[in-house]
């Protein structure tokens, strides 16, 4: 356990950002810490990967995996009929077999563009939407347009690691904003103000949230994007979650107020529409007054599109009818799917003493529980108790330094209810074993 650990931990250690270019100090702000304590160069995959590697034949036949949100894995989410007869009708058209325009196809991008304008108060045009290879490739491109000597972002803590991966490559400072558990995990907008300086270019926000599941409302949003105007920063919108709501707050576009400053909508068709192998993804300049869409951007955007070769070209050619033919009843149907497997997760956790969560998830598919690690006896640490979960009860959950906050755990519902059932079972089951004998009742 000692050499696994130190393979794990090796990629958290607090460390500042890596080195910008311009070989400038870094600003250390007094009582508001960017230091991070989530990882710079490991996914959420390669975590998962290394848990693996500790189970043998046996463990891995009845695993139950609430580490990764790709609801696929489980039989109660299929892939809509629309999507897999959208996808062969390009195949055997055999008009799709060659090279497609690296920034999308016309088409595709016009169903995409025409997708996201039904909820914004303007219209979105093709031009305004790039086709990427999910939306990891669209937080690349991110960090490509924005990064420069000396700048830095604003992400949040607890958020998704991939955004420190891609940052330590494109060499640019990630600087740590709070989200504030006992509000819902709202943007804690002083933290926002005390860490931008002169050289923030964006604010990052994931709404739906990944990982806590919380849904921003109208008032919020609006607030958030009158802070990045105060401080002369454009917000990157993470809306991969997008529609996947549960509770009374509607999901919000971000891009509702790119009037009042520019806005970056990353986004892809994985979970929505349960095609997350296809990597269908888009970054859309959401910027009706051009404040953000220069010749010089949108010709170093094209460029970069160029260099990264577009997506499979019959995958592309699908978008509009994947788009147009898959109804609502299919949505709804995932939705019910995933609150049925929530409410089943958070009773189990509330159901289980050294765990807790400061909030029902309002979307997404991923929930944060604390972990109360004076009720336990032979467990270090979150990731300690992650290892000895997966070894001893086949489950396996993320810990929670992998998304930034140390001494929690980040659980996917995006799994049959019945699955939930039985690894909340198992999840109570080590918790009781590894109890202190004064909290075994």
């Amino acid at each position: 356990m000692n050499v696994l650990r130190r393979r794990l931990l090796s990629p958290f250690a607090l460390t500042r950002p890596p080195p910008v270019a311009s070989g400038m100090p870094l600003m250390e702000n007094a009582g508001a810490n960017h230091w991070t304590e989530a990882p710079l160069q490991i996914s959420i995959k390669g975590i998962l990967a290394q848990m693996l590697e500790t189970l043998d034949e046996a463990d891995r036949s009845r695993l139950i995996s609430l580490g990764i949100g790709d609801p696929t894995a489980y039989s109660a989410f299929r892939t809509p009929h629309a999507s897999e007869d959208a996808i062969e009708e390009a195949l055997r058209s055999r008009k799709f077999n060659g090279y497609a325009p690296t920034v999308g196809l016309p088409q595709s991008r016009r169903a995409v563009a025409e997708h996201l304008s039904r909820n914004l108060p303007y219209k979105i045009t093709p031009d305004d939407v790039f086709l990427t290879s999910g939306c990891t490739q669209a937080i690349d491109v991110t960090f490509m347009i924005l990064s420069r000597p000396g700048a830095n972002v604003l992400i949040p803590r607890p958020g998704f690691p991939m955004y420190e991966l891609v940052a330590s490559i494109r060499q640019v400072e990630l600087r740590h904003y709070n989200l504030l558990p006992e509000r819902g995990w709202e943007v804690d907008l002083e933290s926002i103000k005390a860490l931008a300086d002169e050289n923030t270019v964006a604010l990052v926000i994931i709404n739906p949230g990944n990982p806590c599941g919380n849904v921003y409302n109208y008032q919020h949003l609006k607030e958030i994007a009158e802070t990045a105007r105060d401080l002369k920063n454009l917000v990157v919108a993470d809306e991969v979650y997008g529609h996947l709501v549960f509770r009374d707050t509607p999901f919000v576009p971000m891009g509702t107020f790119a009037s009042i400053v520019p806005v970056l909508t990353l986004g892809s068709m994985s979970k929505r529409w349960l095609i997350p192998g296809w990597r269908l993804g888009w970054f859309v300049t959401t910027d009706p007054s051009g404040k953000f869409r220069s010749l010089e951007v949108m010709h170093r955007l094209k460029k970069y599109f160029d260099l990264l070769g577009g997506l499979p070209t019959f995958v592309q050619a699908a978008v509009p009818r994947i788009i147009k033919e898959t109804d609502e009843a299919f949505f709804k149907k995932t939705v019910d799917i995933l609150r049925e497997s929530l409410d089943i997760c958070f009773s189990g956790i509330c159901d289980i003493p050294c765990l807790s969560c400061p909030q029902k998830p309002e979307g997404s598919m991923t929930m944060m529980a604390k972990l109360d690690l004076s009720m336990l006896e032979d467990i270090s640490d979150d990731i300690d108790f992650c290892f000895k979960l997966a070894k001893e009860e086949a489950v396996i959950i993320l810990p929670g330094i992998a998304v930034g906050l140390k001494d929690w755990l980040r659980i996917t519902f995006a799994a049959d209810p019945s699955s939930v059932a039985e690894a909340l079972r198992r999840l109570k089951s080590f918790c009781q074993r590894h109890s202190k004998p004064d909290q075994q009742g």
